[in-house]
């Protein structure tokens, strides 16, 4: 008995439904192909599979029932696959893309993957300019600039810049194109560019990559990115070329690598995921002021200011065993309090013990230099970042009047404890919402605290007494500051 239900396109006349014993059921499988009945050929094997199963038959039980399913599925789309053999070819053509690492015990594999990358940055290198080249640049350069000068600096024309294009050799073809030439154009009413402009934009260039192959050479894992103990390698191993360097004890050298990495994992590894894109260092300014060392002759102002300069890294250190009261090599709250002018307040060094990475309630060196990090960039985002999330107490993503209170009356107690008058926290909060001018007029987010430029304002007014007695007394000490030099220049 056949069903009543409708299974496909009507026809005149329908073929009866294929036979339901195994033997016929053999047969049928072994035919080439069923034809719809109205000749389309797209809905056969659908409408042939949906008459088996609309066919009632109470001698099969479900399991055989499932097989001649299966049986008659595969059939119909092997065939259906067989047939878009040809339009499918040409996915055979698309080279392959992906290549597995090689794992942990497949030493031979990992052998083979570091040989080739060796060879492939030696490569690399050779096709750099090196001094002799670069020599030979600029005395091509010279020989081909275009009068008149403008002061003493010499220009060349877009006709002598492809001249010397095509003396300089094939290394130095990628630097003398158009695009080159219009990048460095400015306002010269002859149409020309600044040879030194070029060669220092030649110079830049030929470091950048010498570099990336340079930082390259230390990437263990190949994929474009230095781990914490890759870049501690390649500082340990690059202190010996800065002659900046050169009076440090080797005893400190382990305590430097510290003070240096740790810089550039704060700032470029937000999320910590413990490494950090060799793009994204050569991007930043930390590298130009960590060679910068290089210069015998760097001015002590300059040392000063350099995170990476001896000096500085011994400062840093310094001040960590000076507030190492108990010499156990870790920071207690305590300790930690008399870290600046000893006017952080206690509710802030709480949330510091509490949101950072500490052992058995201490700090230790790393995590100190975080905090340092943090305080001492207060306009950078990644300090705010940092700022932030303590000043977060309730983790919600925004700063209300609840933490901005909380934060404060902190400060009103210090006041108290030093004999000032209290200030009304309405003012303060007031005035955070003024500098800030948040999105939500209720809410501080860490986005509108960077936007409003005045984040290391607010994180200082609620963390530490003398910034916010500094800030609440702005204008008298600029006037005081103002008659002090008067009286200077007076004399």
């Amino acid at each position: 008995m056949t069903s009543g239900r409708s299974l496909g396109p009507s026809c005149s006349s329908r073929p009866a439904p294929p036979p339901t014993t195994r033997a016929a059921r053999a047969a049928v499988s072994e035919e080439p192909r069923l034809e719809a009945p109205c000749g389309d050929t797209s809905m056969d094997w659908k409408e042939v599979l949906q008459r088996r199963l609309a066919t009632p038959n109470s001698k099969k039980n479900e399991r055989e029932l499932k097989d001649e399913e299966m049986d008659l599925f595969t059939k119909y789309y092997t065939e259906w696959k067989g047939g878009r053999k040809n339009a499918n070819a040409v996915y055979k053509s698309i080279p392959r893309f992906y290549y597995r690492l090689p794992a942990e015990d497949e030493v031979l594999l990992q052998k083979l993957r570091e040989e080739s990358r060796a060879v492939f940055l030696q490569r690399k290198s050779r096709e750099l300019l090196d001094n002799e080249e670069l020599q030979n640049l600029w005395f091509l350069l010279d020989k081909h600039q275009t009068p008149p000068m403008i002061g003493e600096e010499a220009m060349i024309n877009y006709e002598n810049f492809l001249k010397v294009g095509e003396k300089a050799g094939s290394k130095c073809k990628q630097f003398f194109m158009a695009k080159v030439f219009a990048k460095l154009i400015h306002t010269d009413p002859y149409g020309r560019i600044s040879i030194m402009q070029f060669f220092n934009y030649v110079m830049r260039k030929v470091w950048l990559h010498q570099t990336r192959i340079g930082l390259s050479l230390y990437d263990v894992a190949g994929q474009g990115y230095l781990r914490e103990s890759d870049l501690e390698n390649y500082i340990l191993e690059l202190i010996p070329t800065l002659p900046q360097l050169d009076g440090l004890e080797k005893s400190f050298y382990s305590f430097y690598v510290c003070t240096a990495v740790r810089k550039f994992f704060f700032f470029l590894d937000p999320l910590r995921t413990g490494k950090i894109k060799i793009q994204d260092i050569l991007a930043c300014s930390f590298l130009d002021d960590l060679l910068e060392l290089r210069d015998e002759e760097l001015s002590k102002e300059s040392q000063e200011t350099n995170w990476f300069s001896a000096p500085s890294a011994l400062r840093v250190y310094g001040q960590y065993l000076n507030l190492d009261k108990d010499h156990n090599g870790m920071l207690s709250k305590e300790e930690l309090s008399r870290y600046g002018t000893a006017t952080m307040t206690n509710v802030f060094l709480d949330r510091v013990f509490q949101e950072c990475l500490t052992y058995e309630g201490e700090m230790d060196y790393k995590t100190y230099l975080d905090f340092v990090l943090a305080l001492e960039n207060r306009k950078e985002p990644a300090a705010l970042q940092y700022i932030f999330k303590l000043l977060d107490i309730e983790n919600r993503g925004y700063l209300n009047v609840f933490s901005l209170n909380y934060f404060f009356r902190a400060i009103q107690e210090l006041m108290k404890i030093h004999g000032q008058d209290p200030v009304s926290f309405q003012d303060v909060k007031d005035e955070i919402f003024d500098m800030v001018k948040p999105k939500d007029p209720l809410k501080i987010s860490l986005q509108d605290l960077i936007n409003s430029n005045q984040g290391d304002t607010v994180t200082t007014i609620l963390i530490d007494l003398n910034g916010f007695w500094t800030y609440e007394n702005r204008e008298a000490l600029v006037a005081n500051d103002n008659e002090n030099t008067s009286d200077l220049e007076d004399t």
